[in-house]
């Protein structure tokens, strides 16, 4: 926020005669980091979505194919997974194109808190979508290896629980880890935009 901070200081020394034309500099300035920002967190979803399912795809383990024609539910919740990843990312476009095209300070604040919201909602999904079918994964892969077993142990109840609490705590590992992997991906892109918004708070367009 350099430029910003040489704006303000220029704004002081000439604030009677030219405060309106300042006011108008700065909100210039965060309207073009703001578009910029927002059309970075787009590029970066997609190239994101490429990316993670373009190698599941050149990958083609035929084991996990089968796993999942046997589990139709994790087959369903896996593509119903990408079409929600494909609204966020038409949602980030949306946007983006919403912000390029503003005028107001009002409005650019609105669609800055709009976006952040957005954005946290996304992370939050992930995390949710990474647990859930790490978990299910989890348990649908001991339940096939336990009961497809010649040899089963005496104390089976202690072996469901023992290997239950471990399906679980692998799962708050995968969500951890998904949420710092988003945090480190998208963090600075909200860190900016919320800078930005209160900066526009600062002045009255």
């Amino acid at each position: 926020m350099k430029e910003l901070d040489l704006l303000k200081k220029d704004w002081k020394k000439n604030e009677n005669s030219f405060e309106q034309v300042s006011e108008n500099e700065i909100y210039k300035m965060l309207h073009a980091k703001s578009s910029s920002v927002v059309k970075w967190i787009l590029i970066v979803s997609i190239i994101e979505f490429v990316i993670l399912n373009g190698i599941s795809f050149l990958i083609g383990d035929n084991g996990y194919s089968k796993f999942l024609d046997l589990h139709p539910f994790i087959n369903f919740l896996e593509k119903f997974n990408y079409l929600v990843i494909l609204v966020f990312i038409y949602l980030f476009y949306r946007n983006y194109k919403n912000i390029s095209v503003l005028h107001s300070s009002k409005k650019l604040i609105e669609h800055i808190l709009k976006t952040r919201k957005i954005v946290t909602y996304y992370i939050f999904w992930n995390i949710f979508i990474g647990g859930i079918s790490g978990a299910i994964g989890g348990i649908e892969g001991f339940n096939r290896g336990f009961n497809g077993g010649n040899n089963r142990p005496e104390n089976t109840i202690g072996v469901i629980e023992v290997n239950y609490i471990t399906i679980i705590v692998m799962a708050l590992l995968i969500m951890g880890g998904i949420w710092l992997f988003y945090k480190i991906l998208y963090g600075g892109f909200l860190k900016k935009l919320k800078q930005n918004n209160e900066e526009l708070k600062k002045i009255d367009l």
